[in-house]
Formats: C-alpha cells, sequence, structure tokens
C-alpha cells in the first residue's frame, strides 16, 4: 500500500496537469465554440468513467450496493450544497455568472452591471472575432496607480472558490481509490483525471484570457486550480479511509457523486449552449471510452 506522501504527489502531479490546458492560447487567442464545447465533453466522459470504473464498480466489490448508493447521494448532496452556500464565480465563454450566497446581497455586484439574485450571465459573447475579449466592464478594474482594485480581489476569491469547489471530488477519489489498498486503482483514477484536467483547464483558461488575464498568470492559475486543491482533498479521503475500517464503499461513492454531480450541474449546460452538442456528446462518448481503457490497463 502507497504512503499518504506519495498518495498527495500523485494528486499534485494529477491536479498541475491542469495547467496544460492553457498552453494553446500561447500560439492563439482565436479558440471556436466548437472547440471549446468538445474539451468540455471529454473532461466530462472521463469524468464520468472515473466514477463508474475506478469508484462504483470497485465500491460495489468491496461493500453492498446499499452503502455505495448512500455514498453517491451524499456526495451529489455535497457538491449541490456547496454550490448553493459558497460565493464562488464561474468563467464561462459567455459570460461570467456569479453563484452562491453572496448574490443575495441587497448591494450592487460588482461583477455585473446592475446586480441581481440568483445565476446571472454578465453579457455579450466575448468570443466575438472584432472583440478583444476585455469587455467595457474592465476599464473600472484597476486604480490609478494600475494596482488592483477590491473588485479584483473578490472576483480572484469567487473564481478560486468555484475551482476550490469542483477539484475537491477529483482529490478525493484518488486518495480514496489509493485507500481502499488496490495501487492499480489509485493510478487508473489518477491517470484518468490527469488526463480530464487538460481540456478541463483549457476551458478555465479560454474565458479567463479573453477577459484580459495575461497568458502567464493563466497559466500559473489553471496549474495551482488543481495542483493545489487535490493533493489535500486526497490526503484528507486517503486517512479517512485509512482510519476507519470499512469506509471505503461509502467513501468512493461519495468522490462519485460528487464528480457526476459535477458533471451535470456544470459541463454539459455549459458544453450544449452554442449549437455544438452533437460535437460535445461525441466527445463525451470519447472520454468514457478512453476512461474505459485507462482502467482496462492500469487496473488489471
Amino acid at each position: 500500500m502507497v504512503s499518504l506522501a506519495e498518495v498527495v504527489l500523485v494528486a499534485a502531479v494529477a491536479g498541475g496537469v491542469t495547467g496544460l490546458g492553457a498552453l494553446p492560447l500561447f500560439l492563439t487567442d482565436r479558440i471556436s465554440h466548437r472547440v471549446y464545447d468538445g474539451a468540455l465533453g471529454l473532461a466530462a466522459g472521463i469524468m464520468v468513467g472515473a466514477a463508474v470504473f475506478a469508484l462504483i464498480v470497485p465500491g460495489l466489490e468491496l461493500g453492498s450496493p446499499l452503502e455505495v448508493v448512500a455514498g453517491v447521494l451524499a456526495g451529489g448532496a455535497f457538491l449541490l450544497i456547496g454550490n448553493a452556500v459558497l460565493p464562488h464565480l464561474h468563467l464561462r465563454f459567455r459570460g461570467d455568472r456569479v453563484e452562491g450566497t453572496a448574490i443575495v446581497e441587497p448591494s450592487v455586484d460588482p461583477l455585473t452591471e446592475g446586480g441581481s439574485n440568483g445565476d446571472h450571465d454578465t453579457g455579450a459573447d466575448i468570443t466575438d472575432d472584432n472583440s478583444d475579449g476585455t469587455g467595457d466592464d474592465n476599464s473600472g478594474r484597476t486604480g490609478e496607480d494600475g494596482g488592483t482594485t477590491g473588485d479584483d480581489l473578490r472576483r480572484a476569491t469567487l473564481v478560486g472558490s468555484a475551482v476550490t469547489i469542483h477539484n475537491v471530488p477529483e482529490g478525493l477519489a484518488v486518495g480514496i481509490a489509493f485507500a481502499s489498498g488496490e495501487s492499480a486503482i489509485g493510478f487508473a483514477i489518477a491517470t484518468a483525471i490527469a488526463v480530464q484536467n487538460v481540456p478541463d483547464g483549457f476551458a478555465m483558461a479560454v474565458p479567463a484570457v479573453r477577459a484580459g488575464v495575461s497568458r502567464g498568470r493563466t497559466l500559473l492559475y489553471t496549474t495551482l486550480s488543481g495542483g493545489v486543491p487535490e493533493p489535500l482533498a486526497a490526503a484528507a479521503g486517503f486517512a479517512l479511509v485509512t482510519l476507519v475500517s470499512g469506509l471505503f464503499p461509502v467513501a468512493a461513492g461519495f468522490a462519485a457523486g460528487a464528480m457526476i454531480a459535477v458533471v451535470f450541474r456544470e459541463l454539459v449546460p455549459s458544453s450544449h449552449g452554442h449549437g455544438y452538442a452533437d460535437t460535445a456528446t461525441a466527445a463525451f462518448i470519447l472520454g468514457f471510452g478512453l476512461m474505459l481503457i485507462v482502467d482496462t490497463v492500469l487496473a488489471v
């Protein structure tokens, strides 16, 4: 059985691979909706495949269906509640969207023009070829000295919250898989998450660059978005399952439920709003099949 330090290292590498998704933007800033939606679909397919083959199936082998189902329901509820309670900002191809309890404050939201309650897309399609992608509302984000304003800090904090919500289930999945005692399962899901993190990082980097974030900072932020929360969550999942005997089936179901909730709460809707649903669906199937191959090769 691998050690906690090895689990953290593997999760950090798998999470840090997210930064590779930002590299194409060093070559061009013209990314089509078709490519973006396909990347989201691919990431979604890999996540669902990882949840099924590397978590739910082993959970059923080591526990009862009731334990696994209870974990799946708890994991899904955890993600949805966290999404509703924790204030966060989704960087989207078609404008940003603010969610969580912060948006019900009576004051005007600095991230929107007029402030509102509920989900809110902040404006026009930022992929317009005639637009530099920065938007008029970026003009007020720096002070007279060119420094970062309070709005920038709040924006960064909200984006970081969104990234944390979505990467914690992946880190948990890695830690819980290794804690099962089957290292092959752990490496299979870590590999799948690493592969999935590349299009995931791409999906995060595109709107960031379009919003005016420098490519260097985008590369740094996308790398840290997976490289920090995932090993921390992996350590927590590994330690919990190792210390509590018989917890693996429930814990595996929990991680799987949270990952599936991320897919259907965020990735699927985001990939089906631009007229390329077929591309996203085909990429989803490809990702699911890819995870089946990874699981078969590494978990033998």
